[in-house]
């Protein structure tokens, strides 16, 4: 009996010591004053905290899922690993941009990649014929002159003008202050891109061609600026590469370095609210979920504008503010096919597949779910351990979010059998399409599994699952780029919505970020410089 009652006091002090400690361990992390907190561990709030630490500030990485990296996530069902938003990349060839910000990072060394076939990195088929995007300047040209033979004028004039925004974009690197006024770049946002495809040419099979980029930023042919137009596209003719066993290993080195330079990251910490001081001219601190409340000096949001600006409630942003944040148009989301594949039954392709079931390459133009998909993406992701065979492949179809609001109030395995059904459907359509390019693929499925834009909307914390952000507009450009320095003084912006997205452009809105808190010549030299 005294025993028994020995071992209950024990655990009863037990317990109290464990509350005890529990609240002193919250009170000491309220109490620990960072200089910076980021909200995001995207790759631009991961390359704003890589940079920032490195430079002594004192950071902490907040991110709500058990995964880091956004867009970077990759996942692995029957040892295939499938990335979730990286596919590809251009700019990796020694002394190109994304090469020189990659070796800032640290990540040249460290990120297995692959470069893609010189003579086709990207395959297009637009109403059954093939056309061929080629790596280099001269061989993009000469490659497309064997089916537009009387077009050498237009094909000359369209690199031109890639090499033009090239020039303009290396301002950026170096002419710095510029930078955050866009003043080499503005001129082109203001530039429609459709618009100038069809001033060089006449061709209405061209014009489609040379709009074949649109499926990497997906805009209206109305709204899209030529910049965004020919700067991915730009990149990627220099040189076009992979990630060989998934884009997560650049959000690997990111967390690492961002550790040995003093930095601390925290999975499932959710933020909940930017909590004002009392005189509400600034953020004093961010409050989790679960109550605790982390305070920094300054702060910078990678999540969505729109999520960004729900959690703040202060006189300092202004409701005609936020109903302007809300009212960028976003741009479409994806259903994602992941296949793992029969050993050795499908052929490695060092190239990328774009099929465009109509003659409108311009797919937010004419998408009707009735008649879908318009068109999709293919990819058999790169391994380190052959060529020859895929593994797996991805197809990737765009797919609007108003066609998934009967679920939209859903989470993650929570969204019931007919969603399950209805993923299974899309996923068999797509799959009969494809094989009309590819015959014989059902055979070769060892399984397969889907994704859609309230998946992405999920895992990456993209508005509406959008995979591109904001839809930027050339006819009104300055409602649709945003600056990076919020209404609230001590809070920052960064990320796909900021500048541009993907690797390239969200690493030069990370870099805009930074430059704010280090100073952008000091930053830009070391960049060139590194």
């Amino acid at each position: 009996m005294l025993c028994l009652l020995f071992v209950n006091i024990q655990a009863e002090l037990f317990s109290a010591v464990k509350i005890i400690l529990t609240i002193f361990t919250n009170n000491f992390k309220q109490t620990i004053m960072y200089d910076v907190v980021i909200t995001g561990s995207g790759l631009g709030g991961l390359q704003c905290a890589y940079i920032l630490s490195k430079e002594g500030y004192n950071v902490c990485v907040l991110e709500k899922h058990h995964q880091l990296g956004g867009c970077l996530q990759t996942f692995v069902r029957n040892n295939c690993i499938f990335d979730t938003g990286m596919h590809y990349v251009g700019g990796l060839d020694e002394g190109q941009m994304l090469w020189r910000f990659f070796k800032y990072f640290g990540l040249l060394d460290k990120v297995k990649m692959r470069q893609l076939n010189k003579d086709v990195f990207d395959m297009l088929e637009i109403n059954g014929r093939t056309y061929k995007y080629a790596q280099g300047y001269d061989r993009f040209v000469d490659n497309l002159l064997e089916q537009f033979p009387n077009d050498k004028k237009a094909l000359n004039d369209f690199v031109a003008m890639l090499k033009n925004i090239a020039n303009a974009t290396e301002l950026f690197l170096n002419k710095p202050s510029q930078a955050f006024e866009d003043k080499p770049t503005l001129k082109y946002f203001e530039h429609n891109a459709f618009d100038f495809i069809k001033s060089i040419t006449d061709n209405n099979e061209l014009q489609q061609i040379l709009s074949g980029a649109n499926t990497l930023h997906f805009h209206k042919s109305a709204k899209a600026p030529l910049y965004v137009h020919m700067v991915i596209l730009n990149s990627l003719v220099e040189s076009a590469w992979r990630f060989v066993d998934g884009g997560h290993q650049i959000a690997d080195v990111l967390v690492d370095e961002i550790q040995k330079h003093g930095g601390t990251i925290r999975k499932n910490a959710e933020v909940e609210e930017f909590v004002m001081n009392s005189n509400d001219t600034a953020i004093e601190a961010v409050r989790l979920k679960h109550g605790e409340r982390v305070h920094a000096k300054k702060f910078i949001s990678d999540i969505h504008p729109v999520k960004t600006f729900e959690l703040i409630e202060s006189k300092l942003v202004r409701k005609v503010f936020t109903n302007r944040i809300n009212d960028i148009e976003q741009t479409i989301g994806v259903f994602s096919l992941y296949v793992v594949l029969e050993k050795n039954s499908f052929p490695y392709l060092n190239y990328n597949y774009f099929n465009c079931n109509n003659d409108n390459i311009w797919v937010a133009d004419v998408y009707k779910e009735v008649e879908w998909p318009s068109g999709y993406m293919l990819f058999t992701p790169a391994t380190s351990h052959t060529d020859k065979y895929a593994d797996c492949l991805m197809a990737i179809t765009f797919m609007d979010y108003n066609d998934l609001k009967a679920w939209e109030n859903t989470t993650v395995e929570k969204r019931g059998e007919d969603y399950k059904a209805f993923k299974k459907e899309k996923a068999e359509i797509l799959i009969d399409f494809i094989e009309r390019k590819y015959p014989g693929l059902r055979k070769k499925i060892k399984k397969y599994y889907t994704s859609t834009p309230l998946t992405y909307r999920d895992y990456t914390g993209t508005h509406q699952g959008s995979i591109y952000g904001n839809m930027r507009d050339c006819n009104n450009t300055m409602k649709t780029l945003l600056p990076v320095r919020s209404k609230v003084p001590n809070l920052y912006l960064t990320g796909q919505n900021i500048n541009l997205h993907g690797v390239l452009g969200v690493s030069m809105g990370s870099l805009i970020t930074s430059a704010h808190f280090v100073g952008g010549k000091y930053l830009f030299d070391k960049v060139n410089n590194v």
